[in-house]
């Protein structure tokens, strides 16, 4: 294993089995998230995603699986306000109730708002949970990245779905992480990242699914770090977003593409304060994607 992969793939999917197209039973998911964490690729998982409305179930099922520690990236619906003194009353009531288990809220993720709306949530937050705010593809970002400036929150782009309106250009998911890398705002990513490179792939796992371009967890991955460190041109960062084949060149001390370096330093941070994670319905399509490409 490679340094460098592994320092820009750690923690980097959130595994959100209960969502399109998987939308498996929360039972099901639970148990694949139990079992992701005992797989040697358990490194690049990170959160559990799970509504709000669904503590409950997840709570009945815990106690059945062998799992001592969950993370939990709970999806807050519009009704925000209840939802958070939800999470904030199940914080206290999780650990009583599964005193063996250490079950973390870690962060939330909230739906489009908007900035005005955004400006109220924040005050209202949870101490030491992050929280990610989803930003519309066309919009004006400028308000967003103003509310969202210089607080502990972040945003949540949209890179796919199930639909092919739900994926986003390259032009403009290039322009959203330019514009987040200038404000200094974090983001994650949320649905269509199945897959390490740009490429046509089939939208839903049913057999008459369409197929559309859909990005590359490993071209969003590096392009951000790229911009995070200002190390390339606009233009070049759209080119990052581009590439259909494996053009970044590992090491253990550092990720090349073209004349541009980045460094174990460089990639952990950009990691850590830029481009946080995303989230994913499949754990397992992107390992088996990384083997291919020998990554793994």
């Amino acid at each position: 294993m490679l340094t460098s992969v592994k320092v820009l793939l750690t923690s980097i999917i959130d595994y959100a089995g209960l969502f399109p197209p998987a939308k498996l039973g929360i039972q099901a998911a639970m148990v694949n998230y139990a079992n992701y964490q005992r797989t040697p690729y358990r490194w690049m998982l990170n959160h559990f995603v799970l509504p709000v409305s669904r503590l409950e179930e997840f709570a009945n099922f815990v106690p059945t699986l062998d799992l001592k520690q969950w993370s939990l990236s709970l999806i807050i619906s519009e009704h925000w306000e209840s939802e958070i003194e939800v999470v904030r009353s199940s914080q206290r009531s999780l650990q009583l109730l599964h005193s063996k288990n250490q079950i973390a809220v870690t962060s939330l993720e909230f739906p489009v708002l908007s900035p005005i709306e955004i400006e109220k949530v924040i005050p209202y937050l949870p101490d030491q949970v992050e929280a990610f705010f989803e930003i519309p593809l066309n919009v004006d970002l400028q308000p967003y990245l103003a509310v969202l400036k210089h607080t502990k929150a972040a945003a949540k782009i949209r890179t796919g779905g199930i639909t092919l309106e739900a994926f986003p250009s390259i032009t403009q998911l290039s322009l959203h992480i330019l514009a987040f890398a200038e404000a200094q705002v974090s983001f994650k990513a949320t649905a269509g990242l199945h897959h390490p490179l740009l490429g046509n792939y089939y939208v839903t796992y049913e057999p008459d699914s369409p197929s559309t371009l859909m990005h590359g967890f490993l071209n969003v991955a590096v392009m951000a770090a790229l911009v995070y460190w200002q190390k390339v041109t606009a233009q070049e960062a759209l080119e990052v977003l581009q590439s259909a084949s494996n053009i970044f060149h590992f090491t253990d001390d550092a990720i090349t593409w073209r004349d541009y370096h980045l460094n174990i330093a460089e990639i952990e941070q950009a990691r850590q304060q830029f481009f946080r994670s995303f989230g994913s319905c499949s754990f397992q399509e992107p390992v088996d994607n990384l083997q291919e490409l020998k990554l793994l």
